[in-house]
């Protein structure tokens, strides 16, 4: 694949990553104190997933371990959110 394809990816997947914060922020604003919503977690799996792949095209080792190991915090952040509606739920 061209370059400008795998540029492309990068540069959603900062999109995404980045959106993250705006999203913590504005959840933040209107409760008026620090809030990290679900969708910050979402974000940064989507972004961090990309940004692993556009990584693993460019063979960049300190970037894919950054990216990776990422990816387990954003996994098992949604896994307790999950847990906890759950249990709430019951």
């Amino acid at each position: 694949m061209p370059d400008s394809f795998w540029i492309t990816i990068g540069f959603l997947g900062q999109l995404l990553f980045t959106s993250r914060f705006l999203v913590q922020w504005i959840a933040s604003e209107r409760k008026r104190e620090s809030v990290v919503p679900h969708a910050f977690w979402w974000f940064s799996l989507a972004g961090g997933s990309t940004l692993l792949i556009y990584a693993l095209w460019r063979k960049d080792p300190v970037f894919i371990l950054g990216q990776g190991m990422g990816l387990f915090i954003y996994v098992r952040n949604l896994m307790l959110l999950s847990n906890t509606a759950k249990r709430d739920a019951a």
